[in-house]
């Protein structure tokens, strides 16, 4: 069985949170670990993980390492590594990465693509 990295996480595994009150338009680009838990639109470029939490929305296309959603992502994903939605997290667009887990309860609209690991 995969592991699922949701469990795992708390504030400090983050160098970056994005609290609830801030609203960003714009390009996002970070290497480290960083947590959304306000409002994002426009595109985000990670080489590390991006978690986007409950109170989060984002309207962007993301690619990144690692992708954990708990909120709502309106745009499609890519991932180096994982994509992963939980029972409370929402995606309406394709979603391309090695490994994707959805777990029972969330909200998925798009085409999903899982490709091999170079």
């Amino acid at each position: 069985m995969t592991e699922v990295f949701s469990d795992f996480l708390e504030d400090a595994d983050f160098d970056t949170i994005l609290s609830p009150d801030i609203d960003f338009t714009g390009t996002l680009r970070f290497e480290k670990p960083f947590l959304i838990r306000g409002k994002v639109s426009g595109e985000i470029n990670a080489t590390g993980l991006l978690v986007i939490d409950e109170s989060a929305v984002v309207n962007a296309n993301i690619n990144a390492l690692r992708v954990l959603i708990r909120g709502q992502v309106k745009g499609d994903v890519t991932a180096v590594e994982k994509v992963e939605v939980t029972i409370s997290g929402s995606l309406s667009g394709n979603v391309t990465a090695p490994e994707i887990y959805m777990e029972t309860g969330c909200v998925f609209n798009g085409r999903c693509t899982m490709v091999r690991k170079n």
